[in-house]
């Protein structure tokens, strides 16, 4: 049976490979993951608010794109709505007069970052949530806001926590996406073009189904959607920076080993990786944050920045990677054409008579790690004579180990 294949917009998404989400909002001046609708926006007063610089670090952690929480489960909008007052137009800040979402907006356009936003279905502050009805009018008003006020939007998040056993008007969300905004990417609900990896702890298992037939509901729940037929639905893998979503003065950014070993779960796996790094209560993104991110971009940078692509040539299922001369190698990157569909179900990888990687899905990136080895070749196979690989290369790292993720997903604050 012939695989479904992604759509332009999809492979565009597949190839930004990393983005920074931006959990930002009014717990990030009370120390709460998740509030209730009831904190006093007149608490929001972000003094050193600068959404250059957020951004700016998002460039150099080698982000391709970035998503900002406008609406969290709290329902406190980062731009003045004309919805409720419960918004950014009811704080001190900027005197009443700004707007987090324009702000942001601005800067990801200066540095031609793609833009994305996160608009919580579930809301705790509106009063007419219990009334379906006239929340979903509200809802279409909320999200047409963000759809025309603030240019072209790479993806908009729709997070399912709160949700479970309520019914949206979907198909009224989905003809305002499809009037204003076509080209996002939607996540997870409604008519969604991708889907959550099912963890919030950033990682992929192999094999990674850019096809499935349902997809996970959210993190506090077991609860799956199923799907009216299969779809072609690339996963994207989410995971702060730190323990919490939400900044806090008691938190702090996880080790370098952790976020790289989640590099090789996600990016490594054929899925993306959206990276929540918070702003603090001041809103700038805390020093110590930056300087993990620099450390992991150039930890990144030495393994991957030098690679020996090999000349590739297939007899059917059996592919040859000729390096062109002898390079010594402790790492492998494979890549599959999957314009038509991921074809490849399983594959390895040998020198000589070694064995030296094995796997299931290749899909946009695959990465592999092993003893070094001196080689000017090497031999793939795999499961389908209909598939083709797009790209083999090579790294030396000095046997860089991937990274030991030390975590207990309870351990996990919820988002």
């Amino acid at each position: 049976m012939r695989p479904l294949a992604p759509t332009p917009a999809q492979r565009n998404w597949q190839g930004l490979e990393l983005g920074i989400f931006c959990h930002f909002g009014i717990n990030t001046f009370h120390g709460v993951e998740w509030s209730d609708g009831t904190l006093p926006a007149r608490s929001f007063n972000p003094t050193e608010f600068d959404a250059a610089q957020w951004v700016g670090s998002a460039v150099a952690a080698g982000a391709r794109y970035f998503v900002l929480t406008a609406k969290h489960h709290d329902g406190f909008c980062l731009w003045p709505t004309e919805t409720t007052d419960y918004s950014v137009a009811s704080s001190p800040w900027r005197d009443g007069r700004g707007d987090v979402v324009a702000e942001v907006a601005r800067a990801c356009a200066q540095a031609s970052m793609p833009l994305g936003l996160y608009l919580s279905p579930w809301d705790r502050n509106a009063p007419c949530y219990d009334d379906p009805p006239a929340y979903d009018e509200f809802y279409l008003r909320q999200l047409t806001e963000l759809c025309t006020w603030y240019g072209p939007l790479v993806e908009l998040w729709f997070d399912g926590a709160g949700s479970q056993g309520r019914q949206y008007d979907w198909p009224a969300i989905n003809a305002v996406i499809a009037e204003h905004q076509p080209q996002a990417m939607v996540f997870n609900m409604g008519e969604a073009t991708i889907r959550w990896v099912g963890n919030e702890d950033g990682l992929a298992h192999d094999p990674v189904h850019y096809v499935v037939e349902e997809t996970d509901f959210s993190n506090y729940t077991e609860q799956t959607t199923s799907l009216d037929r299969a779809r072609y639905l690339p996963p994207e893998c989410d995971v702060s920076l730190r323990r919490g979503w939400f900044w806090s003065a008691a938190d702090e950014p996880k080790s370098l080993q952790h976020l790289l070993a989640i590099y090789y779960s996600s990016v490594g796996m054929g899925a993306n990786l959206l990276l929540n790094v918070p702003p603090d209560n001041r809103g700038l993104i805390g020093a110590d944050d930056q300087a993990r991110l620099q450390q992991w971009r150039a930890e990144l940078d030495r393994r991957f920045a030098t690679p020996s692509a090999a000349e590739l040539t297939s007899d059917g299922a059996t592919w040859v990677a000729d390096f062109g001369r002898d390079v010594t190698l402790d790492h492998l990157e494979l890549a599959e054409d999957y314009s038509r569909g991921q074809w490849i179900g399983a594959h390895q990888v040998h020198s000589a008579d070694q064995l030296l990687a094995s796997g299931q899905t290749v899909g946009h990136r695959r990465i592999h790690t092993f003893a070094p080895v001196s080689t000017d070749r090497l031999h793939i196979t795999l499961d389908d004579e209909d598939a083709v690989l797009a790209a083999v290369r090579g790294y030396a790292t000095g046997g860089a180990a991937p990274g030991t993720v030390g975590y207990l997903a309870s351990t996990e604050q919820p988002q």
